[in-house]
């Protein structure tokens, strides 16, 4: 039993740069936060040579913990911008 009409839709392929700006105009944080992360792991890759004593370790753990804080720091001000433009700013008809 199938379901197909024989109706076909014509397909739309979106490249990878219009996706990621349309994506961007619909939640601003999320480039925000991905640029942070990318901040924050070449600041860690750079300082990696001059660490001093500090062990290995200690410093990929703080650098992975800078790295997850700027990202769910900017994922929670963008939810809150999203929950800001949904309920507070629409105008109401």
């Amino acid at each position: 039993m199938s379901t197909d009409t024989g109706v076909s839709l014509p397909s739309y392929e979106e490249d990878q740069g219009s996706k990621l700006i349309r994506k961007a105009k619909e939640a601003p944080f999320v480039p925000i936060g991905m640029a942070g992360f990318a901040a924050i792991v070449a600041y860690g890759l750079y300082k990696l040579k001059s660490r001093g004593n500090t062990k290995m370790s200690l410093h990929l753990i703080h650098m992975r913990v800078a790295a997850q804080g700027f990202v769910v720091g900017a994922m929670t001000i963008g939810m809150g911008y999203s929950m800001y433009r949904e309920f507070w700013a629409k105008p109401k008809p």
